[in-house]
């Protein structure tokens, strides 16, 4: 069967099941659930799996998620397509449950898409025909957040990282994979897709300011106050801003979650959340050193103690030139030679750019959306463009890397130089998970 074929019965397969695709995306958007908490939309995806494309189903990859694999007895690269299950918080969103979770980064489009994109590679019948493998995977806990509730989890041994390809790769999942796609939802206005995506990674911090409390009104002379001492921190990063460098693209962003415990104390206890990024992992580090340091001397100006937690966030995402090629070929292939926004630089951090630094990857950002990410606007108003279409211009990008005894894909293999090798990937992040005190 010639590659021409080969990439219509794909197409004609996802067109007559776009019922059957939709249907699974919305069931998983009527489900909203955060990381490391997916555990209906876990179940709804291996279902899928199983019931609808006979696909032998491993669940519980990393606490949740699952996978399914393809053409197991073939000799040749794997290529993995994921999709992202967890939710994020925006209670204020017109969807979001009791919990304030609602899917308005998108994350059910790319479950739907993924599956999609699986429904037309298997139930097309054209397995045969490619000399290579494919997993379908879906990933939790992409959105670093509810720390408290992820700390718990690691104390527990259920979990080693917060992040959930972080752990997929810590775990081995990925040690059998060559290389990974996936795509991004994203309002592209009048256009509809945008190829070629960086991003910036990030370091993440818990921190406690540790006072001394005393009657506020009567006695404030008595204690220390945690509260100014995480207000003076917060104002010595501000005060080195100028010495962050533009190319580094750096953003720190605080949250006090908890200010003290009562308004006639002097607050003894204050916690913070913190993210610093930026565009290297040069920059990252320099960033870090520096924030750091302003929290530090925000508790020692008023005789405070400080407790500064690191975590291992994510790291840039990585453009990889190779995989381009093939997927904007496709994708003037699918009639959007016009549609195409190419090259984007993004402050935001994805957990995918740390797949991207030891595998070939491609993350495009599909349109069919209103609305910002993470906000009470967010809606898709296009499904044709926000899921069917990646899920086609994916199993077609597969199909021309795995055809003809995968010759694109091994010769984009053969001349890939990782950035990281997993250990070298694991050292690092494991040197940013320590505690701080002072």
């Amino acid at each position: 069967m010639d590659i021409k074929e080969i990439k219509e019965k794909v197409l004609k397969a996802i067109e007559e099941n776009k019922e059957l695709i939709l249907k699974a995306g919305q069931e998983i958007y009527d489900n909203p659930e955060f990381g490391y908490k997916e555990f209906k939309g876990t179940q709804i995806v291996a279902n899928f799996f199983k019931n609808e494309l006979n696909l032998k189903v491993e669940e519980k990859i990393a606490y949740t998620g699952c996978r399914a694999r393809t053409n197991e007895d073939v000799v040749g690269p794997k290529v993995a397509i994921l999709g992202e299950l967890d939710a994020i918080s925006c209670s204020d969103h017109a969807d979001s449950n009791e919990l304030g979770a609602v899917h308005a980064c998108g994350h059910h489009i790319q479950i739907a898409g993924m599956l999609g994109a699986a429904t037309g590679l298997v139930k097309s019948g054209i397995l045969k025909e490619l000399d290579g493998q494919i997993d379908f995977i879906a990933t939790p806990s992409e959105e670093f957040v509810e720390l408290e509730y992820r700390t718990k989890l690691k104390e527990s041994g259920k979990i080693k990282y917060f992040g959930g390809k972080q752990e997929l790769i810590y775990n081995g999942a990925f040690d059998d994979i060559n290389m990974a796609v996936m795509f991004h939802a994203l309002d592209l206005g009048d256009k509809k897709v945008l190829t070629g995506p960086v991003s910036n990674g990030f370091i993440g911090k818990t921190v406690k300011f540790i006072g001394k409390e005393a009657h506020a009104g009567s006695a404030p002379h008595e204690g220390i106050n945690a509260l100014n001492a995480a207000m003076l921190a917060i104002n010595n990063v501000h005060a080195q801003r100028e010495t962050f460098k533009e190319s580094d693209r750096v953003r720190f962003h605080p949250i006090i979650t908890k200010g003290g415990d009562i308004v006639n104390s002097v607050p003894a206890d204050v916690r913070m959340e913190a993210y610093v990024r930026a565009r290297t992992i040069e920059g990252m580090i320099d960033a870090n050193k520096k924030v750091n340091r302003g929290l530090i001397a925000g508790a020692y100006a008023v005789g405070a103690e400080i407790e500064i937690t690191e975590l291992p966030g994510y790291l840039p995402i990585l453009r990889h030139d190779s995989m381009e090629e093939i997927l904007e070929e496709n994708l003037n292939d699918l009639g959007l030679k016009d549609y195409i926004i190419k090259g984007g630089d993004f402050t935001g951090s994805f957990d995918f750019g740390d797949v991207s630094h030891i595998m070939p990857t491609l993350h495009p950002m599909f349109g069919g959306i209103n609305g910002a990410l993470h906000t009470r606007d967010f809606k898709v108003v296009d499904e044709e463009i926000a899921i069917l279409m990646p899920a086609k211009a994916l199993a077609l990008t597969i199909v021309d890397l795995l055809y003809n005894n995968a010759t694109k894909a091994k010769d984009i293999l053969s001349n890939f130089k990782p950035a990281m090798t997993k250990e070298e990937y694991l050292s690092f992040i494991e040197s940013n998970d320590k505690t701080i005190k002072a």
